[in-house]
């Protein structure tokens, strides 16, 4: 049986979907359900909130990254035991990957519209009342009729500005047959700190994230007809669940053919609860998940006793990750140890490490000053340890950030930009390394503001082409590690992950 959902949109971003979905997951939790957080796209930060309110996971549906076979498995497995799920859209409703090709499919790949219409779900529009009147009749219309294959079930009006105006816009409402399922007023007090990428992660925000979710969820309880969006809620999905221990199974072989040894790409050498998916960007002090736990929610997912020990690196400079990839880390026989580089060492017996994205860049001093970490993390890199770096992981892994040391395995100095690198990419692989082999096309997501100013270029990991037809080439494998500005979700590539225990587990039997 589906789990009903409703999916949050708006006609742009900026229209308060990040709050009214936060507050709605959780008001709707106040009301005794048990709600399956998710965020269309890349994003790592709503998420954050979106756990937060719901005591779960935050997870991403993405059918760029994982491909839009893999979004109604995910839904399935994300929505175990939950009775009701919350979508959250990305940008506009029907704005998504920007396809150059003469013949660009109807419906952006990757936007609200397309997991709306993968899932079968109604999709309640935010729209920002302020400069709207009668004329809002016009824009519901142009929306409600753009796609017959998406069903715009309802309207949540925010920053209504008084009694009038909320008159005049549900008549506006009326007009086109849409019900209005709730009315917010403008309230400034309700904003989050945000800076260049966004929100600033809920991690970091710590206990003023959990004031804000709170009062999000108390604007949405008192404004919004719970009752009607509820009803509204449904699915048309089929198939099963996606399952990590399966696609494990399905990879593993071709995964670990041709697995690199110790291969030198070397430069000038510088020397959460147990049994529980944290939510995003938590974690610390080397918490290992137990065997025969998943996440909480999940199905079980199996863990090695003595799988290799996969250190995870966490805390507030680490925060961008999906759930899946911790579960598809300990289906493939891996160990997980959350660890939080601000202050922890490298956890005992690490066999293989990941270093995901986040604000590095905000936390550079603290980061530099945790030296035996820096030390052991370069030494274990020089000694043949399969490492995987993505954005905030490449910023931690060269000589210095904005001017503080850093770790010195890939040979560049990194500093805050002046402008945001912001966009898929079909990327290639350019030689074998522990998650890709030579030639492998991979699809994957820049989101930074940092640059590189002097390498590495030795040795890049991916090519692709930018817009304008020029061939770019990024990252850094240096020995065993996998650096790189490019973000890539696990689900969509399983072989990585494969790969990756099964050069850890190596590392680990060779002695290191």
């Amino acid at each position: 049986m589906s789990v009903p959902a409703v999916v949050i949109a708006a006609p742009a971003s900026g229209s308060g979907k990040t709050t009214l979905a936060t507050g709605l997951i959780g008001a709707l939790r106040r009301a005794g359900h048990t709600v399956a957080p998710f965020k269309v796209g890349p994003d790592y930060i709503d998420p954050g909130y979106h756990g937060l309110a719901a005591g779960r996971p935050g997870r991403n549906l993405d059918p760029v990254l994982v491909g839009t076979e893999r979004v109604v498995p995910l839904y399935r497995h994300g929505t175990h035991g939950c009775d009701l799920a919350v979508v959250e859209g990305v940008m506009g409703l029907f704005d998504g990957r920007i396809d150059d090709a003469a013949a660009a499919p109807a419906v952006a790949e990757g936007s609200t519209a397309q997991v709306a219409a993968l899932l079968g779900a109604p999709v309640i529009l935010v729209v920002d009342a302020r400069g709207h009147s009668q004329s809002l009749a016009a824009l519901l219309h142009g929306f409600a009729t753009f796609d017959s294959g998406i069903r715009l079930g309802g309207v949540i009006l925010n920053r209504v500005g008084s009694e009038r105006h909320e008159q005049v816009l549900r008549a506006a409402c009326a007009r086109v047959g849409l019900p209005v399922l709730g009315a917010l007023p403008r309230l400034a007090e309700l904003s989050v700190p945000s800076r260049h990428l966004g929100l600033i992660p809920a991690v970091e925000h710590g206990s003023a994230a959990h004031a804000a979710v709170d009062a999000m969820t108390e604007l949405v309880a008192g404004h919004v007809d719970l009752a009607a969006v509820a009803a509204l809620a449904g699915a048309r999905v089929h198939g099963p669940a996606w399952n990590p221990a399966e696609e494990i199974e399905l990879v593993r072989g071709a995964a670990t053919a041709g697995l690199p040894r110790t291969a030198d790409h070397g430069v000038a050498q510088t020397v959460s609860a147990a049994g529980t998916m944290p939510v995003a960007g938590t974690g610390s002090a080397a918490t290992t998940a137990s065997a025969g736990t998943g996440p909480a929610g999940a199905a079980p997912t199996a863990i090695a006793p003595d799988g290799p020990l996969i250190a995870l690196a966490g805390g507030p400079a680490f925060t961008f990750g999906y759930a899946e990839h911790r579960e598809l880390l300990a289906a493939a026989g891996a160990r997980v140890a959350v660890f939080d580089p601000l202050r922890d060492e490298l956890p005992t017996s690490t066999a293989g490490l990941v270093l995901p994205g986040g604000f590095p860049e905000e936390h550079a001093a603290e980061l530099a000053a945790n030296t035996p970490l820096l030390a052991a993390v370069a030494e274990a890199a020089f000694a043949g340890m399969p490492v995987h770096a993505e954005c905030a992981g490449l910023l931690y892994l060269t000589r210095s950030l904005d001017g503080h040391r850093m770790a010195g395995v890939v040979d560049a100095t990194a500093e805050f930009g002046p402008r945001l690198a912001l966009g898929y990419r079909d990327a290639v692989a350019l030689t074998d390394s522990p998650l890709w082999t030579a030639g492998q096309r991979v699809r994957g997501h820049e989101f930074h503001r940092t640059r590189l100013l002097d390498g590495p270029a030795a040795h890049p990991a991916w090519a692709w082409r930018d817009p304008a037809g020029t061939t770019v080439r990024e990252g850094a494998l240096v020995h065993r590690v996998h650096a790189s500005y490019l973000h890539t979700h696990p689900a969509g590539n399983p072989a990585a992950t494969a790969r990756f225990v099964a050069g850890a587990a190596e590392y680990a039997t060779a002695g290191n």
